[in-house]
């Protein structure tokens, strides 16, 4: 997948998200996207999430308006139905806790091809979507590729489908884009602590927001 450029896969990107994904988060979910414009249309940059359940990779790209290649935890990819939505929407595996170098050289490869590059910043799921330990490996990624970093926040899929839970509930889903923090001028790690920390700061100020929108607000449906 990483060797394919992001607009060779548009097709299919396009004829999932109209046939499947669409009518799911818009129709059944109601999902809200704030800060669409944030998102480059083109060119390679990294998408940093929270993250609080097995539907968010599908979310991110869906929520990003173009295909995303995003790394995802390898025991999705034996998900029936989950592992093919995912792959075609660009994720690829990595295994969490073992400091995945191969993960690593794709997420590169996929950001040398001009792909959007999603990855989440507590690196695991979260009850309540919030990022205790945030990683630095997203700010590693950044600063060895020299592309900019996305923060982006999704709220309510904790409560669709939460950790342990196989049967989706109805929620409402509300999802926020931030602005863009430049790479990295270096890779030490006290710079790549600080762009972490910009990122995990955006992303809760963005979700604290979202939480207080009324559940009376208008709704933007995806186009």
């Amino acid at each position: 997948m990483a060797t394919l450029k992001p607009e060779q896969t548009q097709r299919a990107y396009n004829i999932l998200k109209w046939s499947l994904v669409g009518p799911l988060l818009n129709g059944v979910f109601r999902i809200h996207v704030k800060g669409i414009e944030q998102v480059p249309k083109t060119g390679s940059f990294l998408l940093v999430c929270n993250h609080a359940s097995n539907l968010d990779p599908v979310i991110v790209a869906h929520s990003a308006a173009r295909p995303v290649a995003f790394m995802a935890k390898e025991e999705l990819f034996r998900v029936p139905i989950l592992k093919d939505v995912i792959r075609t929407y660009g994720a690829f595996p990595v295994k969490r806790g073992s400091g995945d170098r191969g993960a690593f050289r794709v997420a590169l490869e996929a950001l040398s091809a001009g792909w959007a590059v999603g990855i989440f910043l507590n690196g695991t799921r979260t009850e309540d979507g919030r990022i205790p330990t945030p990683q630095l490996g997203a700010a590693m990624i950044a600063a060895k590729a020299g592309v900019p970093l996305l923060p982006m926040a999704i709220c309510g899929s904790e409560r669709i489908l939460p950790k342990g839970k196989t049967i989706p509930n109805l929620a409402r889903l509300q999802v926020s884009f931030g602005e863009v923090i430049p790479a990295p001028q270096t890779g030490d790690r006290e710079t790549l602590r600080s762009v972490t920390q910009q990122c995990t700061e955006q992303i809760h100020t963005m979700i604290d927001l979202l939480l207080e929108i009324e559940p009376s607000a208008p709704e933007k449906f995806l186009e």
